[in-house]
C-alpha cells in the first residue's frame, strides 16, 4: 500500500486545512462527469464496498451505491446529457474497447485502505497483475487509430481506486471525514476480479450519482 501513503498524507492535510473541493451538478459541456470507460466490481467485494460506503456520515454529498462503485479506466469526453445508440463517438468507444479487451485476461485488484483527498474519499486499488495498465494502453491505441482522443491528453494512470464519496458542496466538518478515513485506513476489502469493461455515462438523480451502461466488452474473449 506504499503507493498511497503520500497521497493519503496530502489528502488529510488538504481537508484539515480547509482546502476541500467539490463537484457541481452536471451541465452540458462540463469537463467533469462525461462518458468514461470503467470496470465495476461484483460479488462479495462489491458487498463489502457498498457496506463500507454506507457507514460514511456525509449528508449533502454524493455517497456512491452498489451500481456506481467503479474503477475508471479512461475519461472520454465532456459531459453530455444524451448519448444515443447511433452516436458516432459512442460507436468508436464501443469498437475501440472491444478491440482493447480482446485476449486480455480479467484484472485482479486488491481493494485495501481508505484515503481522503480534496474532492472526496476513495478505496485504494492495488493491481495484482498488469491487466489494467495493458488495457489502458491498448484502449488508447485503439482510439487513436480511429482518430479520436479522450480527455486524458497524455496523462498516464498509475493510481487505481474506487471512489466512495464525491463532495457536492463545502465540508461542514472535515475532521469527521478525516477521522472516518483514519479509522478505515487499513481496511482490506479483498481481491476484486474485474472481468468486464464498460462505456458508461453518469446521471445525477435523487441527490446521488447513477451509472448508466452504454456499451460493454468482456475481458479475455477471443
Amino acid at each position: 500500500m506504499s503507493d498511497f501513503v503520500d497521497f493519503r498524507i496530502k489528502g488529510r492535510a488538504a481537508l484539515l486545512a480547509g482546502r476541500a473541493t467539490h463537484d457541481s451538478p452536471m451541465v452540458e459541456g462540463a469537463r467533469r462527469w462525461g462518458a468514461a470507460a470503467v470496470l465495476r466490481p461484483s460479488g462479495e467485494v462489491l458487498d463489502r464496498l457498498a457496506a463500507l460506503a454506507g457507514t460514511i456520515e456525509a449528508p449533502g454529498h454524493w455517497v456512491h451505491g452498489r451500481r456506481t462503485l467503479h474503477v475508471t479506466l479512461r475519461s472520454l469526453e465532456p459531459y453530455r446529457d444524451r448519448i444515443p445508440a447511433g452516436d458516432p463517438l459512442r460507436a468508436v468507444y464501443r469498437d475501440a474497447l472491444a478491440e482493447a479487451a480482446k485476449d486480455v485476461r480479467p484484472a485482479r485488484v486488491r481493494l485495501a485502505g481508505v484515503s481522503p483527498h480534496p474532492g472526496g474519499v476513495l478505496v485504494c486499488g492495488h493491481p495484482q497483475d498488469d491487466t489494467l495498465a495493458r488495457l489502458w494502453e491498448r484502449f488508447a491505441r485503439a482510439m487513436a487509430s480511429r482518430g479520436v482522443r479522450d480527455l486524458e491528453h497524455g496523462r498516464v494512470r498509475d493510481r487505481w481506486y474506487v471512489s466512495l464519496v464525491h463532495f457536492a458542496g463545502p465540508l461542514a466538518d472535515p475532521r469527521r471525514i478525516v477521522d472516518w478515513c483514519d479509522a478505515h485506513a487499513d481496511v482490506d476489502l479483498g481481491l476484486a476480479e474485474l472481468d468486464t469493461a464498460e462505456i458508461v455515462r453518469f446521471v445525477l438523480a435523487d441527490a446521488s450519482i447513477h451509472v448508466k451502461a452504454l456499451e460493454e466488452a468482456p475481458l479475455g474473449r477471443a
